[in-house]
C-alpha cells in the first residue's frame, strides 16, 4: 500500500488521484490483496498480469481463468469504471445524511437507475457482518419507520406492528454501546419475545441495560442490570437515559426523509447498514472510512434481480 502521505485525504484529491484507471487498478489490488494477487476462482498465487487489459491470468494448470479486481466483489459484472465506483464509495461513506441516486447521476454522469443499483451494492459492502456482543453500558430502543402496508414489498405486507404508534409501519430495533458501536435491525414486531431475543443475541449478560418503560423490555432484570427511564415523567435521570440511541434515530430519519425521501420497506435494512457504518466510523477520517469500505467489497455480490426481489441469493 502506498505511504499514507501520498493517499488522498479529500474528495477533490480522490477524484484527481483516481482519474487514472491504472492507478485505480493498482490501488484496488493493493487493498484487496495486500499479500499479493490471488486468483478469486482457485486461490492460486501463480498469476500473470495482462497490462493491456488490466486483468490477471491464473497460471494454475486446473484454472487458467482471467480476472479483474472486480471479480468476486460487489463490483462484479459492472460496466462502470473504477474511477466512478471509487468516487461513489467516497461520497456515500462520507456524506453524513447519505447521498441519493439522483446526486450520483449528476456527479458521475450515469443514469439514475445505475446510480441506485451502484449505491445499494456499496451499502452491501458497508455491512459489517458478525459482531462481538455489546457490553458495559448499553442503550436499547425501538422506532418505527413510515410506509403503508400496501406500499410494502409482498414479503413485508404482513408486518403490522402491535407496539405503540407503529400501525402500518416497520419496527426497527437499535442497540448502542455508550462510547462504542450501534446496531440497528428491522424486526417483525416490538413484542417482549422479539425484543428479549435481540437483546440476548447482541448484549453480554450482566451488562447495564438502559431502556424506556415499554413493556416489551420487562423481565430483563434477571440477566442484565436493567435501568428504566419513564419518558412520561422525564427523559434523563443522571446516567439513566436512552439519548445515545435516540440521537442515532434522529440521524437515520434525517437521511431517510431529507436525502432519500421515499424508501421502500423492502430495502430499509440496506439504509440501516449505511447509517450504522457511518455512525460506527464517525471518529475516523474520510480516507479511513473510504478504505474500510473498499476492503469490505470482496466476497459479496448483489445482482439487479436480487435487488428488486425477483431472485434471492439463497
Amino acid at each position: 500500500m502506498e505511504h499514507e502521505a501520498n493517499f488522498p485525504k479529500t474528495l477533490q484529491e480522490a477524484v484527481i488521484y483516481f482519474s487514472d484507471l491504472d492507478t485505480c487498478n493498482t490501488f484496488m489490488a493493493q487493498i484487496r490483496w495486500p499479500d499479493g494477487v490471488t486468483c478469486p476462482y482457485c486461490a492460486s498465487k501463480a498469476v500473470s498480469y495482462l497490462s493491456t487489459r488490466r486483468k490477471w491470468k491464473c497460471m494454475a494448470k486446473e484454472c487458467h481463468k482471467q480476472f479483474s479486481v472486480k471479480v468476486g466483489t460487489v463490483m462484479e459484472d459492472s460496466p462502470i469504471g473504477l474511477d466512478k465506483w471509487l468516487a461513489a464509495v467516497w461520497l456515500i461513506t462520507n456524506a453524513k445524511n447519505g447521498i441519493s441516486s439522483y446526486e450520483i447521476m449528476r456527479a458521475l454522469g450515469v443514469t439514475q437507475k445505475t446510480g441506485w443499483f451502484l449505491l445499494h451494492r456499496i451499502r452491501l459492502a458497508m455491512q459489517t457482518g458478525t459482531f462481538e456482543k455489546l457490553s458495559g453500558q448499553v442503550e436499547a430502543d425501538e422506532t418505527y419507520i413510515g410506509g403503508l402496508a400496501r406500499n410494502m414489498h409482498r414479503s413485508e405486507r404482513g408486518r403490522k406492528i402491535t407496539g405503540t404508534g407503529g400501525s402500518g409501519k416497520i419496527a426497527v430495533m437499535g442497540l448502542l454501546e455508550r462510547d462504542g458501536k450501534v446496531r440497528a435491525k428491522v424486526i417483525g414486531d416490538a413484542t417482549q419475545l422479539t425484543l428479549h431475543a435481540e437483546v440476548r443475541n447482541n448484549v453480554e449478560q450482566g451488562a447495564e441495560l438502559f431502556t424506556d418503560g415499554w413493556k416489551g423490555y420487562s423481565g430483563l432484570h434477571q440477566e442484565y442490570i436493567h435501568q428504566v427511564i419513564d419518558h412520561a415523567e422525564k427523559y434523563v435521570d443522571g446516567q439513566i437515559h436512552t439519548n445515545g440511541i435516540e440521537n442515532f434515530w434522529s440521524l437515520l430519519k434525517r437521511g431517510l426523509k431529507g436525502t432519500y425521501v421515499s424508501v421502500e420497506p423492502f430495502h430499509l435494512f440496506r439504509y440501516l447498514d449505511e447509517q450504522t457504518f457511518r455512525f460506527n466510523e464517525r471518529k475516523g477520517k474520510d480516507a479511513d472510512r473510504f478504505v474500510k469500505t473498499v476492503r469490505q467489497i470482496a466476497g459479496k455480490r448483489l445482482t439487479f434481480d436480487e435487488l428488486i426481489g425477483k431472485k434471492t441469493s439463497h
